[in-house]
Protein backbone atom coordinates (compact mmCIF):
# COMPACT_ATOMS: atom_id res chain seq x y z
CA UNK A 1 0.00 0.00 0.00
CA UNK A 2 1.45 3.06 -0.69
CA UNK A 3 0.67 6.37 1.16
CA UNK A 4 0.40 9.69 -0.68
CA UNK A 5 1.13 12.64 1.18
CA UNK A 6 -1.58 15.73 1.31
CA UNK A 7 -0.72 19.06 0.95
CA UNK A 8 -1.02 20.99 4.84
CA UNK A 9 -3.93 22.98 4.57
CA UNK A 10 -3.60 26.67 4.86
CA UNK A 11 -5.73 29.42 6.91
CA UNK A 12 -7.95 30.32 3.56
CA UNK A 13 -8.43 26.20 3.33
CA UNK A 14 -9.93 26.20 6.63
CA UNK A 15 -12.34 29.65 6.25
CA UNK A 16 -15.07 30.40 4.39
CA UNK A 17 -15.37 33.25 1.91
CA UNK A 18 -17.09 35.15 4.67
CA UNK A 19 -14.26 34.59 7.14
CA UNK A 20 -15.94 32.04 9.28
CA UNK A 21 -13.97 29.36 10.18
CA UNK A 22 -15.05 26.11 7.73
CA UNK A 23 -16.24 24.04 11.20
CA UNK A 24 -16.77 21.08 9.06
CA UNK A 25 -13.06 20.80 7.23
CA UNK A 26 -11.49 21.82 10.47
CA UNK A 27 -13.15 18.74 12.19
CA UNK A 28 -12.28 16.52 9.02
CA UNK A 29 -8.55 17.31 8.66
CA UNK A 30 -8.78 16.51 12.56
CA UNK A 31 -10.54 13.38 12.52
CA UNK A 32 -12.78 14.31 15.65
CA UNK A 33 -15.97 15.74 16.41
CA UNK A 34 -17.09 18.91 17.79
CA UNK A 35 -17.89 17.93 21.51
CA UNK A 36 -13.81 16.97 21.66
CA UNK A 37 -12.95 20.14 19.51
CA UNK A 38 -15.35 22.53 22.19
CA UNK A 39 -13.71 20.61 25.07
CA UNK A 40 -10.38 21.09 24.03
CA UNK A 41 -10.98 24.65 23.26
CA UNK A 42 -12.37 25.26 26.21
CA UNK A 43 -15.88 26.31 24.73
CA UNK A 44 -19.15 24.78 25.56
CA UNK A 45 -20.37 22.11 23.09
CA UNK A 46 -23.83 24.44 22.01
CA UNK A 47 -20.86 26.91 20.53
CA UNK A 48 -20.11 24.42 18.12
CA UNK A 49 -23.44 22.99 17.68
CA UNK A 50 -25.83 25.82 17.42
CA UNK A 51 -25.44 27.93 13.81
CA UNK A 52 -25.59 31.30 16.02
CA UNK A 53 -23.10 30.40 18.77
CA UNK A 54 -20.86 29.22 16.42
CA UNK A 55 -21.42 32.45 13.82
CA UNK A 56 -20.54 34.61 17.70
CA UNK A 57 -17.69 37.04 17.17
CA UNK A 58 -16.08 34.99 20.39
CA UNK A 59 -16.96 31.56 19.17
CA UNK A 60 -15.08 33.00 15.66
CA UNK A 61 -12.22 34.69 17.15
CA UNK A 62 -11.44 31.31 19.37
CA UNK A 63 -11.77 29.33 16.14
CA UNK A 64 -9.92 31.48 14.19
CA UNK A 65 -6.95 31.69 16.85
CA UNK A 66 -6.88 27.94 16.55
CA UNK A 67 -6.39 27.13 13.17
CA UNK A 68 -3.92 29.94 13.10
CA UNK A 69 -1.74 28.53 15.54
CA UNK A 70 -2.35 24.80 13.65
CA UNK A 71 -0.79 26.00 10.48
CA UNK A 72 1.69 27.86 11.64
CA UNK A 73 2.94 24.81 13.07
CA UNK A 74 1.75 22.30 10.72
CA UNK A 75 5.19 22.56 8.68
CA UNK A 76 7.28 22.10 11.19
CA UNK A 77 4.91 19.41 12.56
CA UNK A 78 4.11 17.46 9.77
CA UNK A 79 0.44 17.67 9.46
CA UNK A 80 -2.44 19.39 10.88
CA UNK A 81 -3.55 16.32 13.07
CA UNK A 82 0.77 16.54 14.02
CA UNK A 83 -0.05 20.04 14.98
CA UNK A 84 -2.92 19.14 16.88
CA UNK A 85 -1.34 16.89 18.84
CA UNK A 86 1.67 19.21 19.49
CA UNK A 87 -0.72 21.94 20.69
CA UNK A 88 -2.15 19.31 23.37
CA UNK A 89 0.80 17.48 24.81
CA UNK A 90 3.64 19.62 24.13
CA UNK A 91 4.94 21.63 27.31
CA UNK A 92 6.16 25.21 26.31
CA UNK A 93 9.02 26.16 28.63
CA UNK A 94 8.14 29.93 28.55
CA UNK A 95 5.00 29.34 29.97
CA UNK A 96 6.02 26.99 33.20
CA UNK A 97 4.96 23.75 30.68
CA UNK A 98 1.82 24.77 30.28
CA UNK A 99 0.67 23.53 26.84
CA UNK A 100 -0.70 25.53 23.70
CA UNK A 101 -4.36 24.02 24.41
CA UNK A 102 -4.05 24.97 28.18
CA UNK A 103 -3.08 28.57 27.38
CA UNK A 104 -5.89 28.95 24.37
CA UNK A 105 -8.20 27.99 27.03
CA UNK A 106 -7.19 30.42 29.53
CA UNK A 107 -7.66 33.05 26.56
CA UNK A 108 -4.14 33.62 25.79
CA UNK A 109 -4.06 32.52 22.19
CA UNK A 110 -2.13 35.35 21.18
CA UNK A 111 1.12 34.93 23.91
CA UNK A 112 0.98 31.35 22.08
CA UNK A 113 0.77 33.22 18.39
CA UNK A 114 3.77 35.28 19.84
CA UNK A 115 5.72 31.96 21.46
CA UNK A 116 5.33 30.49 18.13
CA UNK A 117 6.80 33.41 15.75
CA UNK A 118 9.67 33.83 18.04
CA UNK A 119 10.36 29.96 17.59
CA UNK A 120 10.11 30.74 13.95
CA UNK A 121 13.01 33.89 14.02
CA UNK A 122 15.23 31.38 16.47
CA UNK A 123 14.61 32.57 19.43
CA UNK A 124 14.70 30.03 22.38
CA UNK A 125 11.52 28.30 24.02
Amino acid sequence: MSYIARPIPTAQDLMHPDGTVALDALLDDLHMNKSDLALTLGMSRESLSKTSRLTAQASQRKLRDFVEILVRVAPWAGSIPQAFAWFCAQPLPSFGDQTAADLVREGRAEAVKSYISRIAVGGYA
